[in-house]
């Protein structure tokens, strides 16, 4: 059995060893015929390899491009949280406690980091910020306040009513001067029994929640600070906030009076995060630093310069950005002045003046004949303003000059378009046959307090803000006169002052256009001021950053920090959902 078994293995093993012999002897064979002996015949085909070889990357690189161009249908370039927005801002920081915020930066830092009652919203209309609601009684004098829940300070305390109480009281105690004393003058506030704030006015307002656009400050901070030492207590240097931002540090410069102010989001704020990490308030002393910080790209954007100065911005880096706001340039006669005291005079001058000509000096703005923006209130007439008559002009003021010369003291400030429009002005008035002269300040704190607060001008070219709402009583009304006051004309008449106040306490929309008209009459007649053009807000920002919306309307510049959540600086690659 087992010779047999030998046998037949050894009969497989010579079969296989044939085989493979036969096998190999046939490889060779297949390899001489079909690869040796065809080298020969290469040169006469290599036409035929090169074009097959071309196909074949052709095909491997279409197949390349079709893979990259379906990634590419499927992603984008999208902007995430993340990084440092630096914003240049114009005045020193002499305080970060809001109800001090004077200058421009302090605006902007008081902004980014306090909650108000009210604020103006993304549609230029009154909206709530730190309220969940706000209602007025059937007469407008008794409105009623309700705070919404969660909210917290930046060290964790819950923002409670005691804070909103607490802030009235500072605001409304004369020793501690803050800058919205004039909001609250002889309001009454008290907390009912329902946990809401009610405030009771002397007399009725119809734009009230415009009134509480107030930054609250913390009750659990500063309750023991006595308010006549508020401005110089540590929280002016170092503040628990509640805004968008938290403050994080401030850093000063040795060698001049730039500093930086660094803030981080803030995870606890009422709209939600910012996408921002940091936002950077990089202040400076003059807009020629603010110019330079931008063409050599230090700063990521900046909303102070006007028309005339963001043309010294040459670097392509940065887009600029114009939006009308409800700020309006007016020609105001000192109404006290020893020549402008006299109607006739100051009517005579507006009919000598081409103001068309003088609105040529500040391109891109609109028109503002009126002392209302057209989207505050819409009127049904509006009295006619004479027309210019040059010549007749000349001939009157010939005859007021027969007692004594007309000299007039024009000021306006160093900012976008005034002082080319009030140099136009000048001219103009030169030509009636008046001795004007002008005198173009830096707009300072100094020229506030020893300027416009001491009314120290015959004319004043300047611009003001108009607001949300159409309330009249801070330039026109007799109150405001005084040196806190912003009647720039002095201007007095009890009839104007009681149709400012009935305007101001009817919450019947057909009776405050009534009111508003008659006003315009005598606005007409009695010429305090002149109407020159209704200004553009201009933001320059980096070209690859992301600011507020199309859809934000701004009452003013600050107005663009509505939509803070928006502004972003970093961008990553994301799939799209099919």
């Amino acid at each position: 059995m087992s010779i047999s078994i030998k046998k037949r293995g050894q009969k497989l093993v010579k079969r296989f060893t044939k085989a493979s012999a036969k096998v190999s002897e046939d490889s060779h064979e297949h390899i001489r015929e079909n690869l040796i002996e065809r080298v020969p015949h290469i040169q006469s085909i290599k036409l035929l390899i090169f074009e097959w070889s071309l196909l074949a990357l052709a095909l491997i690189m279409l197949a390349m491009t079709q893979a990259f161009w379906f990634s590419s249908s499927y992603a984008e370039d999208a902007f995430v949280d993340g990084g440092t927005y630096t914003e240049a801002t114009l005045g020193r920081v002499n305080s970060m406690n809001p109800l001090f915020a004077t200058t421009s930066s302090e605006k902007v830092l008081s902004k980014l980091m306090f909650l108000t009652v009210t604020t103006v919203d993304y549609s230029g209309n009154p909206g709530m910020m730190l309220a969940e609601r706000l209602t007025p009684d059937a007469n407008g004098k008794i409105w009623t306040l309700k705070i919404r829940d969660g909210l917290k300070w930046s060290d964790g305390e819950p923002i409670t009513n005691k804070d909103v109480l607490f802030t009235v009281g500072l605001i409304q105690n004369q020793a501690a001067n803050t800058i919205y004393t004039s909001n609250l003058e002889n309001v009454k506030i008290t907390e009912n029994e329902a946990g809401e704030i009610v405030f009771t006015l002397p007399t009725a307002y119809a734009d009230f929640a415009l009134a509480l656009e107030i930054p609250i400050v913390p009750e659990h901070i500063l309750r023991d600070v006595t308010p006549k030492t508020l401005i110089e207590d540590n929280f002016s240097n170092a503040p628990i906030t509640s805004g968008a931002f938290r403050f994080n540090a401030l850093q000063k410069s040795a060698n001049s009076d730039e500093g930086v102010v660094y803030l981080s989001a803030n995870p606890d704020y009422y709209l939600g995060r910012p996408m921002l990490n940091t936002f950077a308030v990089h202040t400076f002393m003059t807009k020629e630093a603010i110019i330079n910080a931008l063409n050599n790209g230090s700063v990521t954007a900046t909303a102070e310069l006007g028309g005339l100065d963001a043309e010294g911005v040459i670097s392509n880096n940065y887009i600029k950005r114009e939006s009308s706001v409800n700020v309006g340039a007016f020609v105001f006669f000192n109404t006290n002045s020893h020549f402008l005291r006299n109607r006739d005079l100051r009517s005579t001058i507006r009919e000598g003046l081409n103001i068309e000509k003088i609105r040529e000096k500040a391109p891109g703005t609109l028109a503002l004949n009126y002392p209302l923006a057209s989207d505050q209130i819409k009127l049904n007439n509006y009295p006619e303003i004479p027309a210019e008559n040059f010549l007749e002009a000349t001939t009157k003021i010939e005859s007021f000059e027969n007692n004594e010369p007309i000299e007039l003291n024009i000021a306006t400030v160093n900012s976008g378009y005034l002082p080319a429009v009030a140099e136009e002005l000048k001219n103009q008035l030169v030509m009636l046959g008046i001795d004007a002269r002008l005198i173009v300040y830096e707009e300072t704190q100094d020229f506030v307090a020893n300027i416009v607060a001491k009314r120290n001008y015959d004319i004043l070219v300047y611009e003001i803000e108009l607001g949300a709402d159409p309330d009249l009583l801070p330039y026109y009304h007799s109150s405001q006169t005084k040196a806190a006051g912003l009647n720039l004309s002095n201007y007095s008449n009890a009839l104007v002052d009681s149709l400012i106040m009935g305007a101001r306490e009817t919450l019947d929309e057909s009776l405050r256009v009534k009111k508003y008209e008659s006003f315009l009459e005598y606005w007409v007649q009695d010429v305090p001021s002149i109407g020159l053009y209704q200004a553009n807000a201009i933001y320059i920002y980096n070209k690859n950053v992301r600011t507020y919306g199309e859809n934000v309307n701004l009452v003013t510049a600050i107005d663009r920090f509505s939509d803070i959540g928006n502004f972003a600086v970093t961008k990553a690659t994301r799939n799209l959902t099919p």
